[in-house]
């Protein structure tokens, strides 16, 4: 397999299974940690809405999973790309970023979370998850 295509099967790979965690998470998260009673999390509006009746335990599952499914696919892309791996699963944290942002401005969530969100959950998570695909690998 050439080193073109494998690069842009890690990258896609990277994104697929990063956001397939990140989507799972966000799933059992209102399980683990239950909304306020009221609240619909099923919906773009019902989010809106219940937005001001979430408390900080709230935001933990969202928080991790924006940090796991960006770890994980920055690992995917390191692990399967032959070349500039490193930067490749930097570009995943950085295309999870853009996500992560947008939803910013679609959910009115509260400005600190907002700040540690985009600051500590997308480009250290894929830092790290590069960091120890490389590791396993033995080279930069």
């Amino acid at each position: 397999m050439g080193r073109i295509l494998r690069n842009i099967i890690g990258v896609l790979a990277g994104l697929v299974i990063g956001s397939m965690v990140n989507m799972g998470i966000i799933m059992i998260g209102p399980s683990l940690i239950p909304p306020p009673e009221g609240v619909d999390m099923t919906t773009m509006e019902g989010l809106k809405e219940g937005m001001s009746l979430l408390s900080p335990r709230h935001y933990i599952m969202p928080f991790l999973a924006h940090a796991l499914g960006t770890f994980t696919g920055a690992f995917l892309a390191a692990m399967i790309a032959v070349t500039y791996r490193f930067q490749w699963a930097i570009l995943i944290g950085f295309i999870f970023l853009a996500g992560g942002i947008t939803n910013i401005y679609l959910i009115p969530v509260p400005v600190g979370f907002a700040m540690i969100d985009s600051g500590l959950a997308y480009i250290p998570f894929a830092y790290l998850g590069a960091r120890l695909a490389l590791r396993r690998t033995n080279s930069l």
